[in-house]
């Protein structure tokens, strides 16, 4: 039982231990009865060396939190020395919107040469690095070891189920991987398994509860980033119009709600980001709305866009041929409009790219209010310095967190069907004997049910 266990259980039982203890606590002398029990008070001073003790612990915790915030890089206010020494006329408030703008039009220029993967990997070094700059201070042993290992353990499972979904056959196809691809989960939970008695092994008597953080710190990191790689590796099969749109609207409502706020800003949105407004908030869900039924209507008429990915037994090769599917060819709807019947043509797509526009309107900035919170708890600015006059990766791909995990929710939902493609990727993996077995009970099937006739 601990102390303060003690000193409350102590303290139940002294009122109630019965009238013949209160009738000889009567007959004391007054000077005794001022003396409170030996017990009692070896208590109360052990309760008050416990809340001097966690007074000093909390108080050591901010002053690390602080010494943290100093040495992490800010880049809100960084800028190259030329572009300062331009600028050096301009309020900083005009200062800092030139150099956003500039480095804006740069990522959006160079959006389409970036894989995804990259910035997904630099998000988790960059939180795992601010855990690193909190904690180094206690000399934890092996931490960012561990936290690496951890991400490329993570990477390998998720990235190997994506390889094993869709590159299967050309793999098995290789003796010495057709093992990796049988057993990958298995492989994948071995190599965690290492990483989980590394940590134990790890483990300090006297940092046990900032060791246990940073182990559930380092896997909340990568629950939340990696999975959204697969996720968004999956999306990309589907076809590269199910990633460019939804990241594209992610993008503008986070410009566009930058330029209304800056221009038109006054009414605060959130106390977690001060600087958000109402106006901002509402103005860049109108124009991501707008730009989503644009950038859709362009992308549909592209093959290229639209074609799921997938591999071709025949050529050998991943392709990106197909008949567009029902969402992406014109269709005709008839549209009642105050008692008149009006016939519009459209794609369907952009009925689903609406759904998509109004989530990352009104969903997707909440994935920066997580961020922005996350930053005030360690009392800084930006994640990094990577960006001037953005921060860090992780500040500019903050409200990407949602949008990868709805998109795929809801082509499951709505839009994926069963593909004969999918199955007989699967059906290539199985042993010559068991494909023979399969056609022969396909084929007694389709003659039963008049389908064929091989008669």
């Amino acid at each position: 039982m601990s102390t303060s266990e003690g000193a409350a259980e102590l303290r139940r039982r002294l009122p109630a231990e019965g009238d013949g203890t209160q009738q000889q606590q009567q007959h004391e002398s007054p000077k005794q009865q001022q003396q409170p029990p030996a017990e009692c008070a070896t208590t109360e001073n052990s309760d008050h060396v416990d809340s001097e003790t966690e007074t000093e612990e909390r108080m050591l915790e901010e002053k690390y939190v602080d010494e943290m915030a100093k040495k992490l890089p800010q880049g809100t206010n960084k800028m190259p020395e030329v572009l300062g020494q331009a600028l050096s006329g301009l309020p900083d408030r005009w200062k800092n919107w030139v150099i956003r703008g500039i480095f804006t039009m740069i990522m959006i220029s160079g959006f389409c040469l970036i894989i995804y993967g990259g910035p997904l990997a630099l998000m988790v070094t960059e939180i795992i690095s601010i855990g690193y700059s909190v904690y180094r201070i206690h000399g934890l042993p092996w931490f960012r070891s561990l936290s690496w290992y951890f991400l490329l353990t993570s990477n390998y499972f998720f990235y190997g189920e994506n390889l094993v979904d869709y590159f299967g056959v050309a793999v098995s196809r290789v003796d010495s991987l057709r093992f990796l691809v049988k057993y990958h989960r298995f492989l994948s939970f071995c190599l965690y398994c290492i990483g989980f008695v590394w940590f134990v092994l790890s483990l300090v008597k006297k940092y046990y509860m900032k060791q246990f953080s940073l182990f559930a710190w380092t896997h909340v990191a990568l629950l939340i980033v990696v999975t959204q790689s697969y996720l968004i590796i999956q999306n990309i099969f589907e076809g590269l119009i199910w990633f460019i749109v939804p990241v594209s609207m992610i993008v503008c409502n986070d410009v566009m709600a930058y330029m209304f706020g800056f221009f038109f800003g006054r009414t605060p949105l959130i106390q977690l980001s001060p600087k958000k407004t109402w106006e901002g908030f509402i103005g860049g869900g109108f124009a991501t709305v707008i730009f989503g039924l644009l950038a859709s209507y362009f992308l549909c008429q592209f093959q290229f866009f639209v074609c799921p990915i997938e591999y071709s037994e025949t050529e050998g090769r991943m392709l990106i041929e197909c008949e567009p599917s029902y969402l992406f060819r014109p269709q005709e709807y008839n549209i009642a409009l105050f008692g008149a019947s009006k016939t519009i043509t459209m794609y369907p797509f952009l009925l689903h790219s609406l759904s998509m526009s109004i989530f990352s309107s009104v969903i997707g900035p909440f994935g920066g209010f997580f961020a922005s919170g996350f930053k005030r708890a360690f009392k800084i600015k930006d994640f990094g310095d990577m960006i001037p006059g953005h921060g860090g990766i992780m500040d500019r791909f903050d409200c990407q967190f949602l949008m990868a995990t709805f998109v795929n929710v809801y082509i499951s939902s709505f839009i994926r069907h069963a593909s004969p493609q999918k199955l007989l990727n699967m059906v290539y993996n199985l042993k010559p004997e068991e494909q023979l077995q399969l056609f022969n009970q396909l084929k007694d099937s389709l003659e039963e049910r008049n389908i064929i006739n091989l008669n």
